[in-house]
C-alpha cells in the first residue's frame, strides 16, 4: 500500500473516532453532542441542588459554610440555565429542524460545530472557579453589584465564561434563522411550519436581541472591578439599580428563551397522542409572537421593590398580567386538542400532560408575583423560588423529557423501555411536587431565599422539600438507564412509531374533520401520509 493510501486510510479511521466528533458538521451529530453535554450539566447542576437541599434539611449550619452555600445557589442556576436547558433545546433544534423543514442540514454547518465546542470550554472555566482562592462566585446568578464585586480571583473567569456562553447562543440562533428562512422545502410556507420550528425561530430572535445586553452588563461589571469605572458605584456617580434594569432587560426574555421551545414540543406531542390536528394552529403562532414581544416590556417586575415611580410600577404590573392572555390561549388550545381525541398515555404524553398542569401552576403564581403591592410581600422569599421552579422544572425540563422520549425511537432506531419510562415519569412528577409545592408556604410565611440557616418554624416544610428533592434527583438516574438501554438496542422502531399517528402532519390550522362526531373515530382510519 502506498504511503498516501496509508495516510488516507489512517485519516478514515480517525474520522470515525474522536476526530469525527471534534470536526463533524452533521446536524444530527452536533445535536447529539448538545444533548449529551446538557445531560452531563443537568447532573452537575443537580448535584449542587442536592448540596443546597442537604444543608436546608434542618435549621442550623450543618455541612457547608455560608460562602460555599451561596456559591452553590449561584453555580446551580448558571449551570442549569446556560449549561443544561439552553444547550438541550439547541440539541433538539439541530436534530429536528432540518428534518421538519426538509433541509439537508443546517445553513451554516461549520458555525454549528464551533457554536457547540465553545460550550465545554465555557463551563470548564466556570467550574474551575470552585477551586480558586476566595471560592466560586457567590453573588447569585443575577450578579448584582456591589455584592458580586466581592468575588475574588474567580470574577474574571465568571465574566469570560458568560461571554462564551452568549457567543455560542448567538451563533446557534443565527444558524437556525438562516436555516429556516433559506432552506425550507418548496411549498412550505411559514404558516405550514411545525410549531416547534416556529417557537425556535422566535426564540432565536429573542437570543439575538437579549444576549448582547447581558454581555454589555457584565463587561461594565468587569471594568468597574478592574479598570476604575463607576457604572454601578454610587460613590463614583453610578447607579447599582441601573445594573438591575440592564440585567433584567436580558433576564426576562431569557426565561421565555427557556420555555418557548417547550411550547413547541408539547404542541407536537399532544396532537400525536390525541390523534387530532392541533387546535388553533395560527392562534398558537400569534400567541407565541405576542409572548415574545411582551417579554421585552415587563423586565422591571423583577425589581418592584427598588423604589420606582408609581407610574412605572403600574406599567410593569399591567404588561406582566397581559402576558397571561397569550399564555392562556396556548393552554386552551392544548386542552381543546385533547377534547374528544382518541388519547393514549405513553411516556411522552404523560410528561406533556404534566407539563400543561404544572406549568399552569407556575403561571398562576407568576400572576400573583406580577401584582405590585402583593410582590412587596413575596419578593426574595421562597415563594419566588417555588414559582420559577414550577416554570423551569415542571415546565422546561418536563418538556425536554417529553421530547426525548417522543423522539428517542427516531434518533436511535429502537423503542425505549416503556415500563421504565413510566416509572421515571411517576417518580419525577410526585417527587417534584413534594420538592417545590411546600416552598410556596415557606415563602408566604416569610422565609427568605439564598440563606443556609433559617428560623425553626420553617423546619417541617424544609425537611419535606429536601426529601422530595433527593427522590427527584435519584429518579433522574432512571432516565439515563432508559436512554442507554435504548441506544444499545431493543425493539426496532417502525416508520410510524406512535401507533400510526407519527405519519400525520399536525400543522393544519383547521379543526379536525371529525370535530362534530359523537365518538372519535378509530385512529387507523385517519393515518396515512401528510394530510
Amino acid at each position: 500500500m502506498s504511503e498516501a493510501a496509508a495516510h488516507d486510510d489512517h485519516h478514515d479511521v480517525q474520522s470515525t473516532g474522536l476526530m469525527r466528533w471534534l470536526t463533524t458538521t452533521n446536524h444530527k451529530d452536533i445535536g447529539t453532542l448538545y444533548l449529551l453535554f446538557s445531560l452531563t450539566m443537568f447532573f452537575i447542576g443537580g448535584s449542587m441542588a442536592m448540596v443546597i437541599r442537604l444543608e436546608l434539611f434542618q435549621p442550623g449550619l450543618q455541612f457547608v459554610d455560608p460562602q460555599f452555600y451561596n456559591s452553590m445557589t449561584t453555580m446551580h442556576a448558571l449551570i442549569m440555565i446556560f449549561g443544561a436547558v439552553m444547550p438541550a433545546w439547541t440539541g433538539f433544534a439541530n436534530w429536528m429542524i432540518p428534518m421538519m423543514i426538509g433541509a439537508p442540514d443546517m445553513a451554516l454547518p461549520r458555525l454549528n460545530n464551533w457554536s457547540f465546542w465553545i460550550l465545554p470550554f465555557a463551563f470548564l472555566m466556570l467550574l474551575s472557579t470552585l477551586f480558586m482562592p476566595g471560592g466560586a462566585p457567590a453573588g447569585g446568578w443575577t450578579m448584582y453589584p456591589p455584592l458580586v464585586l466581592q468575588t475574588g480571583d474567580a470574577f474574571p473567569y465568571l465574566i469570560f465564561a458568560i461571554h462564551f456562553m452568549g457567543a455560542s447562543s448567538i451563533a446557534g440562533a443565527i444558524n437556525i434563522i438562516a436555516t429556516v428562512f433559506n432552506m425550507r422545502a418548496p411549498g412550505m410556507t411559514l404558516m405550514k411550519l411545525p410549531l416547534f420550528v416556529w417557537t425556535w425561530i422566535i426564540t432565536a430572535f429573542l437570543l439575538i436581541a437579549s444576549i448582547p445586553v447581558l454581555a454589555g452588563a457584565v463587561t461594565m461589571l468587569l471594568t468597574d472591578k478592574f479598570f476604575g469605572t463607576a457604572f454601578f458605584s454610587a460613590a463614583g456617580g453610578g447607579d447599582p439599580v441601573m445594573f438591575q434594569h440592564i440585567f433584567w432587560f436580558f433576564g426576562h426574555p431569557e426565561v421565555y428563551i427557556l420555555i418557548l421551545p417547550a411550547f413547541g414540543i408539547v404542541s407536537a406531542i399532544i396532537p400525536t397522542f390525541a390523534r387530532k390536528p392541533l387546535f388553533g394552529y395560527s392562534s398558537m403562532v400569534y400567541a407565541t409572537g405576542a409572548i415574545a414581544f411582551l417579554s421585552f416590556i415587563v423586565w422591571a417586575h423583577h425589581m418592584f421593590t427598588v423604589g420606582m415611580p408609581l407610574a412605572g410600577e403600574l406599567f410593569f404590573m399591567y404588561t406582566t398580567v397581559l402576558i397571561a392572555v397569550p399564555t392562556g390561549v396556548k393552554i386552551f388550545n392544548w386542552v381543546a386538542t385533547m377534547w374528544r381525541g382518541s388519547m393514549t398515555f405513553e411516556t411522552p404524553m404523560l410528561f406533556a400532560l404534566a407539563f400543561v398542569v404544572l406549568f399552569t401552576i407556575g403561571g398562576f403564581s407568576g400572576l400573583m408575583l406580577g401584582v405590585t403591592p402583593v410582590d412587596f410581600q413575596y419578593h426574595d422569599t421562597y415563594f419566588v423560588v417555588a414559582h420559577f421552579h414550577y416554570v423551569l422544572v415542571t415546565g422546561a425540563v418536563f418538556a425536554l423529557m417529553a421530547g426525548a422520549y417522543f423522539w428517542l425511537p427516531k434518533w436511535t432506531g429502537h423503542m425505549y423501555n416503556e415500563t421504565l419510562g413510566k416509572w421515571h415519569f411517576w417518580l419525577s412528577t410526585i417527587s417534584v411536587n413534594v420538592l417545590f409545592f411546600p416552598q410556596h408556604f415557606l415563602g408566604l410565611a416569610g422565609m427568605p431565599r439564598r440563606i443556609p440557616d433559617y428560623a425553626v418554624q420553617f423546619s417541617d416544610f424544609n425537611m419535606v422539600s429536601s426529601i422530595g428533592g433527593f427522590v427527584y434527583g435519584a429518579s433522574q438516574i432512571l432516565f439515563v438507564v432508559v436512554v442507554v438501554k435504548c441506544v444499545r438496542g431493543g425493539e426496532k422502531a417502525t416508520d410510524e412509531v406512535w401507533e400510526g399517528a407519527q405519519g400525520l402532519e399536525w400543522t393544519l390550522p383547521s379543526p379536525p374533520p371529525f370535530h362534530s362526531f359523537t365518538e372519535a373515530p378509530d385512529p387507523s382510519s385517519i393515518t396515512g401520509g401528510n394530510r
